[in-house]
C-alpha cells in the first residue's frame, strides 16, 4: 500500500501561503497595496474591503493612490486607514487618497525582522505538527496491517524530507523579507 503524500504537501503549501500573506501585512518602508487587505470600509451598510470599493495603485516607492469609485467613500475610508493603526499617514485630495509610507528607522527595521523570525518561527511549528500528525496516520496504518516496517521507515524518511524542503523554503522566504526590510 502506497503512502498518500498529498495532504501532507496540501499542508506544506497552506503553511507557506499563511507566512508569505503574514509577510504581506508586515510594513517595510516601501509602499504596498497588500497591507491594505485586512482594512474593511463602512461602505453601503456593510464592512468592506478597500479594494472592493476603490482602485489601488502605487504612485511611487513609498506613497499609495486610493480611488474610490463613489468620491461618497472618501471619508469611510480615511478613516479606515487611521483607526488601523499601521503607522502611515493619509491625505486626501481631489482625486482620491493618498497613502504615504514613513521612512523606517534603524530600530524599526531590527523590530520588524524579529517580528518576521517570529513568523517563520510559527511556520515551522505548524509544519512540525503536519510532520507528526502525518507519522501517526503512517504508523496507524502499519497497526491496521497495511504497511510492513520498511515502507513505514521509507515512508517516515520521505515525510522527513517534505518536511526539511518545506522549512527551507520558509527560509527562503524569510531572507527575502530581510532584505527587504533592510533596504
Amino acid at each position: 500500500m502506497a503512502y498518500d503524500f498529498s495532504v501532507l504537501d496540501a499542508h506544506i503549501k497552506e503553511t507557506e501561503d499563511w507566512l508569505m500573506r503574514e509577510f504581506g501585512s508586515i510594513r517595510t518602508g516601501r509602499a504596498t497595496p497588500v497591507i491594505l487587505d485586512s482594512i474593511k470600509v463602512e461602505a453601503y451598510g456593510a464592512r468592506t474591503p478597500i479594494s472592493q470599493v476603490a482602485s489601488i495603485s502605487i504612485e511611487d516607492s513609498r506613497t499609495l493612490r486610493i480611488s474610490p469609485w463613489d468620491k461618497s467613500l472618501l471619508k469611510p475610508i480615511e478613516k479606515a486607514i487611521q483607526e488601523a493603526n499601521l503607522g502611515i499617514s493619509v491625505m486626501t485630495d481631489d482625486q482620491g487618497l493618498r497613502v504615504i509610507f514613513p521612512e523606517l528607522t534603524a530600530e524599526r527595521r531590527t523590530m520588524l525582522i524579529k517580528v518576521a523570525n517570529e513568523k517563520v518561527e510559527q511556520a515551522k511549528v505548524t509544519l512540525r505538527g503536519h510532520r507528526t500528525d502525518a507519522i501517526k496516520k503512517l504508523e496507524a496504518d502499519e497497526k491496521e496491517g497495511g504497511m510492513g516496517q520498511d515502507d513505514v521507515a521509507r515512508y517516515k524518511e520521505d515525510i522527513q524530507k517534505k518536511i526539511d524542503a518545506g522549512n527551507s523554503l520558509l527560509e527562503v522566504h524569510a531572507k527575502k523579507k530581510h532584505e527587504e526590510i533592510s533596504l
